[in-house]
């Protein structure tokens, strides 16, 4: 910790490492964040709400350092890290005491914070904001006068980033002027530089975190605020934010960085929640095979599921596209229960002669009935009323997607979740997706006193299921898929869905290609794998049959987003297994999937578009995929060098996702060029080393 900086004259205390530096006005309250380049956020304070008062940091007639707070660690994660405390006192006695904890580590260009307030008898609170920026005038944000001076650089965008991916929630990067509540995280960007602010909360035990950005002229950003409490129509709240009570409350642990590239402060952001929060753990590879729903939807039953196991054996495993070290799931989506216990028996029989391991679904936090006074199967004397959320009246809550929310903490309902998982694992199961997961973080009233918040609650049923399929409890691997879920809290499982449902269609891929154009960097941090949904070469069950480009689009959607590559079409259908052995059955597709990489956007889209070109760095050169959403008209795709990780003097040649040349990829000077016919897409290699193709 050399290279440090620490100053304290009495009016400003201020730590340095390096990269970035924190200063605390001792007289007014106000916090400032700098970096070196120049770029700051300004005239930061926090601040709570009591009994209706908003009191803030700046009201304090004293702000002071605690001496006892200053902490450092020179062997932290990351390198050697310093964290203090700043205490700032109001003369009122109805005033809480709020204090302002700061994190700064060695190396690296973000801070964290948090605020805390107490009083003296226990009180509560709905909302918390460890970091907040008002104006009126200019912009509570700079990015040194040499990028603000730069013409291209005009442009400012907030990211919005959605609580969960339910309703087909799109993301969106909003240019200023604009007005932007986004949950957990944000980036505050100029797209054409890539210079940007990360801004996020990177602890989620008890609060819902929003992040209100607006400003009113171009390339301005006037407020800034970073508060649990969040609850509404985006986190499917019907109620305020759930008080949080004691004498000391804590605001959630906020992220604040700024990058050359505010793609690499995602992915900085996502790794510092993993340094808190690790993934799930899973060594068995990345998830082939097949889900049920888009192939029969509620048409489910044991004949396509075992003839599907059995073309998967005999074309991708038989065939060699698949290897015997692969994970291989054949999964039941919803309606496995219109099969009888025999035929499951079967199914699981048959799955596992093919080498492959039956996977199954559930929704543990979600009731289907109607009936609220239906009994509850297995517990005599119960009704479902019983186990439901409800308000504080004790009024049932509006049903979310047709289901009721259950509530994740009465002992009911956790036993019924322990015996479904028992019977799964017991039936030799080994994958299971669990669905309509936002019920259990909506807010209520809890049948455990302790459990005060939506994300408290949430928190406690996923335990329970993750500890359930503990493979230490269970004598083996069990992997665990969210589909419809909050992006946080995570570690309760080994892969997330990124969107909503995506079928076959160009729009569905586009879609879904929307949520990996902002959400990329959860592979491999808070999850280890992304979920692209499964994909549909020829034909969801609910659409017409797709065209061969659209299904190629759906099936390079899948290979760059990180990935479980399952399958969603019926292969008894001749059109859909053709499909199937023509693009996977070589293998090529499938190796490219099996890095469990994701590839990132070259450029965002403004508004809630996606990206139209996706590239991976690999010892074998840049992978590029480019798509073309236009279901009717061909478009032409221009890359340019300065985009990219490598320039035209390295890269050799391009070939395709099947290792021969790419004649429709020209190599220019300036840029990468390339006609898409409609709803088409490339994956192709700007190969470094003509042999290192495999």
């Amino acid at each position: 910790m050399k290279s440090w900086i620490i100053e304290n004259d009495g009016a400003r205390f201020v730590v340095d490492n390096g990269i970035m530096r924190i200063e605390n006005d001792l007289r007014s309250g106000t916090t400032a964040y700098r970096w070196t380049d120049g770029s700051a956020v300004l005239d930061t304070h926090g601040e709570t709400l009591v009994d209706e008062r908003m009191w803030r940091t700046t009201h304090g007639s004293s702000h002071a350092l605690l001496p006892d707070s200053v902490l450092a660690d020179g062997a932290a994660a990351g390198g050697g890290t310093l964290a203090w405390t700043i205490e700032h006192r109001v003369a009122d006695a109805d005033s809480p005491v709020l204090r302002q904890r700061f994190v700064l580590t060695e190396g690296r260009p973000y801070a964290l914070t948090e605020l805390s307030a107490s009083r003296e008898t226990a009180w509560s609170t709905r909302e918390i904001s460890p970091l907040c920026a008002l104006r009126n005038d200019g912009s509570v944000l700079s990015f040194g006068e040499e990028a603000e001076a730069r013409a291209v650089d005009k442009e400012l965008r907030v990211l919005f980033v959605p609580f969960d991916n339910d309703k087909w929630v799109r993301y969106a990067a909003h240019p200023i002027p604009c007005d932007v509540e986004s949950y957990e995280v944000t980036s505050v960007y100029h797209p054409a530089s890539r210079q940007g602010f990360v801004f996020g909360s990177v602890s989620h035990d008890t609060w819902k975190t929003g992040i209100q950005a607006a400003g009113t002229f171009d390339g301005e950003l006037a407020r800034l605020r970073i508060y649990g409490g969040a609850a509404g129509l985006h986190t499917r709240d019907t109620l305020r934010h759930g008080a949080v009570s004691g004498r000391e409350i804590r605001s959630p642990l906020v992220f604040v960085g700024k990058y050359d590239d505010y793609r690499e402060g995602l992915e900085a952001y996502g790794r510092a929640n993993a340094e808190i929060a690790p993934a799930l753990p899973w060594e068995g590879g990345v998830p082939f095979g097949w889900n049920s729903w888009s192939a029969v939807m509620d048409k489910l039953d044991a004949d396509v599921y075992m003839r599907v196991s059995d073309f998967i054996g005999e074309t991708l495993q038989g065939g060699g596209a698949l290897r015997e070290d692969d994970a291989v799931f054949v999964n039941f989506d919803a309606f496995w229960n219109h099969l009888t216990e025999a035929e499951l028996e079967a199914c699981v029989a048959r799955v596992r002669a093919n080498g492959q391991q039956p996977g199954i679904y559930a929704t543990p936090f979600a009731y289907w009935g109607r009936d609220p006074e239906k009994p509850v199967e297995g517990f005599e004397g119960v009704v479902y009323r019983e186990l439901l959320l409800k308000d504080e009246a004790g009024a049932l809550l509006p049903t979310l997607d047709g289901a009721y929310a259950m509530d994740p903490t009465h002992p009911i309902v956790v036993e019924s979740i322990r015996r479904q998982l028992a019977r799964f694992v017991s039936a030799g199961f080994s994958y299971v997706k669990l669905d309509f997961l936002t019920h259990g973080a909506m807010e209520g009233k809890h049948a455990l006193p302790e459990i005060e918040t939506g994300i408290q609650a949430y928190n406690y049923g996923m335990s329970v299921v993750r500890d359930a399929l503990d493979p230490a409890r269970i004598g083996r691997p069990f992997f665990i898929n969210l589909s419809i879920a909050p992006l946080f809290p995570h570690g309760y499982a080994h892969s997330r869905r990124i969107s909503c449902d995506a079928f076959g269609l160009i729009g569905d891929t586009e879609y879904m290609l929307n949520a990996l154009t902002s959400a990329w960097w959860v592979n491999d941090t808070l999850y280890r794998f992304n979920d692209p949904d499964h994909t549909v070469l020829y034909k969801s069950h609910n659409q017409r049959a797709t065209s061969e480009d659209e299904g190629r689009s759906r099936l390079h959607a899948s290979l760059i987003a990180g990935t479980s590559l399952l399958l969603g079409d019926d292969y008894r259908v001749p059109e859909a297994a053709a499909r199937a052995r023509e693009w996977l059955a070589s293998g090529e597709a499938v190796a490219l999937a099996r890095k469990g990489l994701t590839f990132l956007p070259v450029d965002g889209a403004a508004g809630g578009g996606a990206a139209d070109a996706f590239a991976l760095r690999t010892d074998e050169g840049l992978w590029l995929a480019c798509f073309n959403y236009d279901g009717e008209h061909a478009a032409k795709r221009t890359v340019r060098w300065d985009r990219l990780s490598l320039t035209r003097a390295e890269v050799s040649r391009a070939l395709s996702l099947y290792g021969k040349e790419a004649p429709d990829v020209r190599l220019g000077d300036d840029a990468i060029e390339l006609e898409l016919g409609a709803a088409a897409s490339a994956v192709f290699l700007l190969a470094t080393n003509p042999a290192s193709f495999t």
